[in-house]
């Protein structure tokens, strides 16, 4: 499917990214072993029924025999822990992205479209609250930017989209799971933005990229959506 494929392709560039970030700091990544875990991770978790084998320990193996073909234990295990960190990152959480379209031929769509829609929301709201009302650091050491306040928009937007989507495209979702799904999916998204923030004060980076100019790069524009996808994901993946 294109959309999972563009995911895909939105992921492996975020993938380079993080490898930036880890070189910015002297670190060394295993770029090709870090791509082929990520990949590995990315497939297992966007669909957990395949009929194939599970790709991730593969992934690993391959990435642990990176670090004993290098040797310097001092750089290697460093360089590991960092590519690792990108893979799960990204292939994890990113797989829960293109899981939401693969998990039901005729809802899955709109089941991106009610992620896109509360983090869109939440991140409207928590700038135009933040703007006016906004008075109390929300995490001062990662993002000053950001306030208590403004966060609260955040939860309240959040809502406000997933009651929207629902309205539009997913009239069976109960309206109380709605709100729920919404509070959750906007609080985690905020926190997704602010471990971002973390990873480029640690890189010592403004932006994580220069793909889009003046607004940073992939990981920029993914960071909310890959940290509320989970919350989405599972709840459409058991059964109520």
């Amino acid at each position: 499917m294109l959309g999972v494929v563009l995911v895909a392709a939105a992921l492996g560039i975020g993938s380079l990214e993080i490898h930036r970030l880890l070189e910015a700091r002297g670190v060394a990544p295993f770029k090709l072993a870090g791509l082929l875990l990520t990949a590995a991770v990315f497939l297992d978790v966007s669909s957990p029924g395949h009929s194939g084998p599970p790709l991730g320990p593969a992934g690993a193996l391959v990435l642990l025999a990176a670090v004993v073909h290098r040797g310097e234990a001092a750089a290697a295990v460093p360089a590991a822990a960092g590519t690792l960190l990108g893979a799960l990152y990204l292939g994890g959480l990113g797989g829960t992205i293109a899981g939401l379209r693969l998990s039901d031929a005729a809802a899955g769509g709109w089941r991106v479209v009610l992620l896109l829609a509360i983090i869109m929301a939440a991140d409207t709201f928590a700038f135009f609250v933040g703007r006016v009302a906004g008075r109390r650091p929300l995490a001062p050491a990662i993002s000053p930017a950001k306030t208590i306040e403004g966060a609260i928009g955040g939860l309240a937007g959040g809502v406000a989209g997933a009651l929207g989507a629902r309205a539009v495209g997913l009239p069976d979702l109960p309206i109380v799971h709605g709100v729920v799904l919404g509070a959750a999916v906007a609080g985690m998204g905020m926190a997704g933005d602010l471990f971002e923030s973390a990873l480029k004060r640690w890189g010592g980076v403004k932006d994580s990229g220069t793909l889009f100019p003046g607004h940073g790069g992939m990981l920029d524009r993914l960071d909310s959506l890959l940290f509320g996808a989970p919350v989405l994901y599972y709840y459409f993946l058991y059964p109520r």
